[in-house]
């Protein structure tokens, strides 16, 4: 049960967290990799089972993992859990519990009643995620890096939309073309600096701007799933990003 197990089961489960965590300093990803292997786990636990109430187990075992994190007492031994318990406090569990928490959608499969909808289970998502990492890190600067985090979160949704269709969800409150436009638009608008110290964090939305700028300029993209650009252009993009500290 270590950091490698974890950076193993994100190189497996979550290709592009764990390109963002190796661009990330080396001490950096004793935290990263724990943090994302978390949300590897939870991310499948709704769609291990085609029963609601199995999937709700498997979900609430993690939070009651995290609340043994919270409460102070010595957490279950897992591959995953044993150490990030080492890397985040009471706190930074509760946070990460939001994450969880927010995966419970992917169960109930209700679509949502509009942009603001998404928007904040994204945030609980996505943004609770990078500033769980973030603030185990040393940041503090936390509306920040959670617009950086839903940002991130949204473009990986925009491009996920044909895949989360085909799955039986229903991702997008509406869309149209204004209506892609204006959720990309809510996610630049997010965008902005971070300290320093989350910047390792912030590093898994590295393809935020370009994507969510391709999904504002031409919406049937998302559509028709023709967001995610090459990968040599990505992985460019990650080490510029990683090399300027941005």
């Amino acid at each position: 049960m270590s950091v490698n197990d974890c950076a193993e089961i994100v190189r497996n489960g979550d290709p592009d967290r764990f390109l963002a965590a190796m661009a990330a300093p080396p001490a950096a990803r004793a935290v990263l990799f724990p943090v994302y292997a978390l949300n590897v786990e939870v991310a499948r636990a709704p769609w291990v089972t085609v029963e609601p109430m199995i999937a709700e187990i498997r979900l609430q075992w993690w939070r009651d993992a995290l609340d043994e994190i919270a409460e102070g007492k010595t957490p279950r031994r897992h591959e995953v859990v044993t150490p990030l318990a080492e890397v985040v406090d009471a706190e930074g569990a509760r946070i990460l519990d939001l994450a969880v928490a927010a995966r419970r959608w992917e169960i109930a499969r209700e679509p949502f009643t509009g942009a603001e909808q998404l928007l904040g289970h994204l945030d609980d998502q996505a943004g609770s995620l990078m500033w769980a990492a973030a603030r185990a890190l040393g940041a503090t600067d936390a509306a920040a890096v959670r617009g950086v985090g839903t940002a991130g979160g949204l473009a990986g949704w925009l491009a996920a939309v044909p895949e989360l269709e085909a799955r039986g969800l229903t991702p997008l409150p509406d869309p149209s073309d204004d209506g892609i436009r204006d959720l990309a638009e809510a996610g630049l608008a997010r965008l902005g600096p971070v300290s320093r110290a989350a910047r390792p964090a912030a590093l898994a939305a590295w393809e935020a701007r370009p994507v969510l700028s391709a999904a504002r300029s031409d919406p049937a993209r998302v559509r028709e799933g023709r967001l995610t650009r090459a990968p040599a252009m990505r992985r460019l993009r990650l080490m510029r990003m990683a090399s300027l500290g941005r």
